[in-house]
């Protein structure tokens, strides 16, 4: 199976420094690797440099915090993260399907799309770990117009992701992670549901959060009233969009079903725009709240970059 990596689709945003350093600042572009990163670029016979994504990560050792920056280029590659400290990815570019199984780990600027074509599931990231933060990245598949399934398996741990672009057909944001979505913009390409949600437990903490973003569709396709906030993909689901604009893409329903038997607990507070009216939405429970990162994250959350 082949997996390509081509430029980037965003203007690169960038931390100052390394995860775990004490400060983190926003900046204009990110065109080189910041100091004391492993640098990687297809093809270079520059001494220390790596040619591909995984020897790089196969260079790493340990548990100190690490960082790696990815030049421009083609890149062939099916990428397994799994580092037992903390690392951080720079991108000037990079389009993959991504396994994130490490703690403490952070992307920024990083373009993670499946390439494989139509046809076929085209989870183009799986995030698996706790602690992950997701800052200015694009998690697609390689063909926007197609109607491939999946596209982000949030699969379980702590995760945030800020101004990030989120593509997919249907079931596109999955799993049972502690999930945090802001700033985000969440874009259909046909119609079904944005959420999967996995809670199965009463015990379960997790929500999927979705705040201050943008529900719509991708460029060029018309989805008026053909998009649902989510479905359970287990009986317990819980989800809660707040704060967002809801374009006209979503079904005045708001919700659909999956899961036999579901009780799940789908919400909506202060939302606007086309789509945001609830007066005939449907398995929807009703809150007077919105969700704080302290109830979804109990343990704290100083781990998030929060110039983002």
């Amino acid at each position: 199976m082949k997996f390509q990596l081509t430029s980037l689709l965003l203007t690169a945003f960038g931390a100052s420094t390394c995860l775990g350093a004490t400060t983190l600042v926003k900046r204009a572009s990110r065109t080189s690797a910041p100091s004391g990163c492993l640098s990687v670029k297809p093809g270079t016979t520059t001494s220390g440099w790596y040619q591909t994504l995984t020897a790089a990560l196969n260079s790493l050792s340990g548990t100190s915090s690490a960082c790696i920056f990815l030049y421009s280029g083609t890149y062939n590659e099916q990428v397994v993260i799994q580092y037992g400290g903390p690392l951080t990815i720079y991108g000037y570019t990079t389009n993959s399907t991504v396994q994130v199984k490490s703690n403490k780990f952070s992307m920024y600027n990083i373009n993670v799309v499946n390439g494989y074509g139509a046809g076929a599931q085209a989870v183009a990231l799986t995030a698996n770990g706790n602690q992950q933060g997701y800052y200015g990245c694009i998690v697609k598949d390689e063909n926007e117009m197609s109607d491939n399934p999946d596209s982000l398996y949030a699969k379980a741990g702590d995760q945030y992701y800020s101004n990030c672009y989120i593509a997919g057909a249907t079931d596109y944001i999955f799993g049972k992670a502690a999930a945090w979505f802001g700033e985000c913009t969440i874009a259909s390409k046909a119609g079904g549901a944005i959420t999967a949600n996995s809670r199965e437990e009463t015990s379960d903490t997790t929500w999927y959060v979705i705040d201050h973003s943008t529900i719509t569709s991708v460029s060029g396709t018309s989805l008026s009233g053909k998009v649902y906030l989510g479905r359970p993909w287990r009986v317990l689901a819980r989800v809660i969009y707040q704060y967002n604009t809801l374009t006209s893409v979503v079904a005045a329903a708001g919700w659909t079903t999956l899961a036999d038997n579901a009780t799940p607990i789908f919400q909506e507070y202060q939302n606007t725009g086309d789509g945001s009216s609830t007066s005939s939405r449907v398995y929807e429970t009703a809150t007077s709240t919105a969700v704080t990162k302290s109830v979804l994250w109990p343990n704290g959350y100083s781990w998030i970059d929060t110039s983002y």
